[in-house]
């Protein structure tokens, strides 16, 4: 997948392409059905935007992005998509009128075949067009336009507030249901203070900047790692929080791989977040913390041996 950060001056066989546009935070079931549409004779597209408009019109909000970059990126490549296009979410482009939008961005920038959004889509100078007001532009100005009905699950829609909510109860499974697959915190392995080591349990360690996080607590989670001499999945239990025990107060994710030996630092993992175990705890002492810690990983290895043949997201 070739990833272009703009719509002006792209190479001629990046152009043309058949485009499913709209923010995709999570790439949930909602976001692959437009997706799914497409996919036609033309090489398929997602155009995006970045930074994402809420960061712009409301910077000060708390983190809310369900992925980063890398992740994103990842899963987009995973379902086909060929031309990523980050469309820089600044000033200029957002006091175009919708119809400048679609002119100078989707036909002079881009050259798109076809488009695809869903049936909430926004764009334009103070989202004043909508997925129909696209439409009519489309046959103005000669591309194709498909409106993508919205999704539910249990009557309730499929978005990535919904997403959101669910992992911020702790309840990941019901995440997974509407994203289609586990939801995951992926990038670099950087170094820590190193006291799992100490304790027997070493901890890969990653950072959660920017992103929305789910419940604090201790997770059993499948674990990807994705470059170094031992790529492959793992399964594992992760710690999402300040670690209390040790009075942090900066979130992080740390990650015990079971029946794993080797050093992470500087490779890249994804994490996958399958079940809740517990919540933060503070212990007396450590021999208090280590005998949770080995009924933590127990309990995961419990849980993520009963999924791995029957689970529809064991490999995502």
């Amino acid at each position: 997948m070739r990833v272009h950060h703009h719509w002006q001056d792209l190479p001629p066989n990046a152009r043309g392409a058949s485009v499913a546009m709209g923010n995709f935070d999570g790439v949930h079931l909602g976001h692959r059905s437009v997706i799914d549409l497409a996919r036609t004779a033309a090489p398929l597209g997602v155009a995006t935007f970045e930074p994402h408009p809420r960061q712009v019109f409301n910077p000060s909000a708390p983190p809310f992005r369900l992925m980063n970059a890398e992740s994103s990126a990842n899963r987009l490549a995973k379902l086909g998509v060929k031309e990523l296009y980050k469309l820089p979410f600044d000033a200029k482009l957002s006091c175009l009128t919708p119809e400048d939008f679609a002119r100078q961005v989707l036909v002079e920038g881009l050259n798109v075949s076809h488009v695809v959004i869903g049936a909430d889509f926004r764009f334009g100078q103070g989202r004043s067009g909508t997925a129909t007001d696209l439409s009519h532009l489309g046959q103005k100005l000669g591309f194709a336009v498909t409106i993508a009905p919205l999704l539910a699950l249990d009557d309730q829609e499929i978005s990535s507030t919904a997403i959101r909510q669910a992992l911020t109860d702790g309840q990941p499974r019901t995440a997974a249901a509407m994203l289609g697959h586990w939801h995951r915190i992926e990038g670099e392995v950087i170094h820590g203070e190193k006291r799992g080591r100490r304790l027997g349990y070493p901890t890969a360690n990653m950072s959660v900047a920017g992103l929305h996080l789910p419940r604090l607590g201790v997770y059993a989670v499948r674990a990807d790692v994705l470059t170094g001499p031992q790529a492959g999945s793992y399964i594992g239990a992760a710690n999402l929080g300040l670690r209390p025990m040790f009075g942090t107060n900066q979130p992080n994710l740390e990650t015990f791989l079971l029946d794993f030996k080797g050093d992470l630092y500087g490779h890249h993992l994804s994490i996958g977040f399958v079940d809740y175990l517990r919540p933060e705890l503070k212990f007396d002492g450590l021999p208090a913390l280590i005998t949770q810690m080995e009924a933590d990983c127990a309990k995961a290895r419990e849980i993520l041996s009963a999924l791995q043949l029957s689970s529809p997201y064991k490999r995502r």
